[in-house]
């Protein structure tokens, strides 16, 4: 028998008491800026709008996150210029860690800043990280699927198990996710390998992709803390310095300074193209089909 959707969240609240939720706040939301201007008459990034209901998207999302991980064990990075918007619509809600990074340095720093405060306070965690721009629905189906992936990284210990999206038309826009053999199931859902990553791919790659199996990422994945630091020394080494000193100020007077510091001499770098790309080996893939 298949657990439904509510069954599996259950059961990964109660056998994952080790998994944090990492929300990605710290986009500045460029390419919709002309748009957002002209519906809400401001330019704040999209996780801040209100699209459907009464929730703004960064809202909806971490209601979503604490069905699965207390709100404890959750870390939201945002941007230093949205400290107002962010602390705002987090006003009736347990805030978790928040973390406001000094400048955006693209989505890699984005990622390894939280998964940095994670790792020092529970280094044998289980993370997942939720971009905050994402519509979902029914979230339910999506949250089985969430605690289905963190299942499979008890078994999948080196792998980050992602969530994509199978194709309904070609699109420039999202990465392409090849699919590779099948590694197993999880509560009748199959999980797969990867043949390849390509982030921003062309129409024709997404063509010839989509004759072979493919899906599209959603950068929703789970993962091993240690399996997502080890990768970070394998596909970034040059970065990982940085976050380690940060990881060892954690908790001290300067911590605040040696943050500051470090992205001072951070250079932007893209976690899709510069570590899923360079990483397939260590890589799964459930479908949310």
């Amino acid at each position: 028998m298949v657990p439904d959707e509510e069954d599996v969240v259950k059961d990964s609240q109660r056998q994952h008491d080790r998994v944090w939720s990492i929300v990605l706040a710290g986009g500045n939301g460029e390419r919709l800026k002309p748009a957002i201007s002209q519906w809400f008459g401001n330019q704040n990034p999209k996780q801040y709008c209100t699209f459907v209901g009464t929730r703004s998207m960064l809202q909806h999302t971490i209601d979503r996150a604490d069905r699965l991980a207390a709100s404890d064990r959750r870390v939201t990075v945002i941007a230093q210029a949205h400290q107002h918007l962010a602390w705002e619509q987090m006003e009736n809600r347990s805030s978790g860690t928040v973390i406001s990074q000094p400048v955006n340095r693209d989505t890699g720093p984005g990622i390894f800043l939280p998964l940095t405060h994670v790792r020092a306070r529970d280094a044998k965690a289980t993370v997942v990280i939720y971009p905050s721009d994402h519509f979902v629905c029914p979230e339910d189906r999506f949250l089985g699927i969430v605690g289905r992936a963190v299942s499979a990284t008890e078994w999948l210990t080196d792998r980050l198990v992602m969530l994509g999206v199978p194709p309904d038309r070609p699109e420039p826009d999202y990465g392409c996710i090849e699919l590779g053999r099948e590694l197993g199931w999880a509560s009748g859902h199959q999980i797969r390998g990867v043949k390849s990553f390509i982030e921003k791919p062309s129409s024709s790659d997404t063509m010839t992709k989509s004759r072979s199996g493919m899906c599209w990422n959603t950068l929703v994945f789970a993962a091993k803390v240690e399996t997502l630091w080890k990768l970070g020394w394998q596909c970034i080494p040059e970065m990982m310095p940085l976050f380690e000193r940060l990881g060892n100020a954690i908790g001290t007077s300067y911590e605040g300074t040696v943050l500051e510091s470090i992205y001072g001499v951070m250079p932007a770098w893209n976690f899709s193209s510069h570590l899923l790309s360079r990483a397939t080996a260590n890589l799964a893939v459930l479908q949310m089909a």
